[in-house]
């Protein structure tokens, strides 16, 4: 097990590369299960999520080829539709083969995902859209079992919004019988860049990025070569790290307008931000950043997946800011462990007040989950003196080379073996 050892006060300036997005590689690659064929996926991050991923459709028959830019999957010999609990158990995304091995297979067996550390997530919705479809399960000792003698398209509404939800029916009804429609779906990029490539392999999807999304069955789906778009959150977290530590770079291979509620509210903290199509340059000017409220929700607002990183940010800006978190009730984790460095955070129901501080100190912290170990690495890159992070592992699951990247931008930050 590892930590990092961050060395503080620092100003970040350069260039930076952003990675593929996690949330948008993990549902490609289990729709890759739906039709036997040959995919090339390019732009996946190298995280220990899409590794699990990668390791759960080997389970299931697929053959995986590394190339030095894409990974190749053959899906043709598929014959074991089971996703096992000691897979499930590390990453919650593991549900998502249930939608593509139902509209395989017409059966499977998914190990129910358990608990997770900042809030229940639960698959009751998975289900009750999938069992109008034509599917019934049978739950016991922890597993799904799911059987289907054909997929049927219908009306779904879904009752809360939810991404994995909403991609997990997109997998399944593109080849369902009849058209499907969903409502209160999920809008976020990561669904649209799944629709968008279950398009290219043949699927009939309109409406994808709106709350109502039309999916036309087909009979066929074919393998196809894919680039998965960029990561938005991994964009928030270094523009927030800039404007945390008062520098400036440039942010390259991204989508701006995916991330156009943080640059909103990195302007109010009074970052000085211009942007193109696919890159970002953010200059602090040296300046302690303005508190700034934010209040988080589904795209197109603020994400939760942000909250941490805008919370470290107001603990050493000027002013009281509150930060009201409405998707998970267990996001504050980091709070605890800022306060160890000298934060100032008052907790009321599911909101953060932060009195911003001159300063923070270093400190031996823990990270309690992937977003809190990023915004406990952005506090300790200005804190003064030493920050230890222990339980880093959280920060792999979603962060690509984090403190490589983060060393070219100039921070003293290194992965040492606890």
């Amino acid at each position: 097990m590892d930590k990092f050892i961050i060395d503080g006060p620092t100003k970040l300036n350069g260039e930076v590369d952003i990675s593929g997005s996690k949330n948008a590689a993990l549902p490609i690659l289990t729709a890759c299960l739906g039709k036997p064929g040959i995919y090339i996926l390019k732009n996946v991050p190298n995280l220990r999520d899409t590794r699990t991923m990668l390791k759960l459709l080997e389970i299931i028959g697929c053959k995986i080829n590394h190339q030095p830019k894409a990974i190749i999957i053959d899906s043709n010999n598929c014959n074991n539709p089971e996703a096992p609990y000691e897979l499930v158990r590390k990453m919650r995304a593991s549900v998502l083969v249930l939608g593509p091995l139902l509209a395989r297979f017409g059966s499977a067996v998914v190990s129910l995902p358990g608990g997770c550390a900042i809030g229940t997530r639960p698959v009751e919705m998975h289900l009750d859209a999938l069992s109008k479809m034509g599917v019934t399960f049978d739950i016991q000792n922890g597993y799904i079992s799911a059987n289907c003698s054909r997929l049927i398209g219908c009306e779904i509404s879904f009752p809360k919004t939810t991404v994995t939800g909403t991609e997990n029916i997109l997998m399944a009804s593109t080849l369902a019988e009849g058209k499907t429609v969903i409502t209160n779906a999920a809008r976020e990029p990561e669904v649209v860049d799944l629709a968008n490539f279950l398009n290219e392999m043949g699927a009939e999807i309109t409406g994808h990025g709106t709350d109502v999304i039309e999916v036309k069955g087909v009979k066929s789906l074919r393998g196809v070569s894919y680039s998965a778009l960029p990561d938005r959150i991994e964009t928030g977290t270094f523009l927030v790290a800039a404007a945390i530590t008062g520098g400036e770079i440039t942010i390259k291979n991204t989508i701006s307008n995916h991330v156009a509620i943080i640059i909103e509210k990195l302007r109010q903290s009074g970052a000085i931000i211009d942007s193109t199509d696919s890159s970002i340059t953010l200059n602090m000017q040296g300046k302690r950043p303005k508190a700034v409220n934010i209040e988080t929700g589904a795209y197109p607002l603020f994400p939760t997946d942000m909250q941490a990183q805008l919370t470290a940010l107001n603990t050493i800006a000027s002013g009281t800011s509150i930060i009201k978190e409405n998707i998970f009730e267990n996001r504050f984790m980091h709070i605890q462990e800022m306060s160890r460095m000298g934060a100032e955070i008052k907790l009321e129901q599911n909101c953060a007040i932060i009195s911003g501080k001159d300063e923070l100190i270093g400190a031996s912290v823990m990270a309690t989950d992937l977003r809190a170990s990023a915004s406990l690495i952005l506090a300790g890159l200005v804190a003064k003196g030493t920050t230890e992070i222990e339980r880093i592992y959280h920060i792999d699951r979603g962060y690509d080379c984090i403190e490589e990247k983060l060393q070219q931008l100039g921070a003293d930050i290194h992965r040492m073996p606890m």
